[in-house]
């Protein structure tokens, strides 16, 4: 059976990566292809129910994975990057701009999606030792 931490840090790359995706490309899809401005993919809601899956996702993912390879400045990583997509949502754009927001959104996902490919990369390497120790010498 997959490490359920392995399972989450895959999943919570794939969440930042499309939450940056919808605020990056969205306005350029709307103007390309009308028709999506139906389906209300622009609105605060999407934002919110990214960050509300987000959230449990990574801090279970980084906390589970620090557990096992002992490199906790991963948390801080994944801690800045979630306090940025926090922040985006909570200011929006009242308070930061369309710009800000976007910026916000964008560095936050990254700082994420870092923080979980370190994290699935250490965590692979430990199941692939044969002792801990070996693991978290280098």
């Amino acid at each position: 059976m997959k490490n359920p931490s392995i399972v989450a840090d895959k999943l919570a790359i794939s969440l930042s990566f499309l939450c940056t995706l919808h605020c990056l490309a969205m306005p350029l899809m709307l103007i390309l292809l009308p028709s999506l401005a139906a389906l209300h993919l622009d609105n605060e809601a999407f934002h919110l129910w990214m960050v509300a899956a987000v959230l449990p996702t990574s801090i279970y993912a980084l906390t589970m994975g620090c557990k096992k390879h002992k490199r906790y400045y991963l948390l801080a990583i994944g801690a800045a990057g979630l306090s940025l997509l926090v922040l985006a949502v909570m200011l929006g754009e009242s308070v930061l701009g369309e710009r800000g927001e976007k910026i916000f959104t964008a560095v936050g996902s990254v700082l994420i999606a870092t923080g979980h490919f370190l994290n699935y990369r250490l965590c692979r390497q430990s199941q692939n030792c044969d002792t801990h120790e070996r693991c978290t010498d280098h």
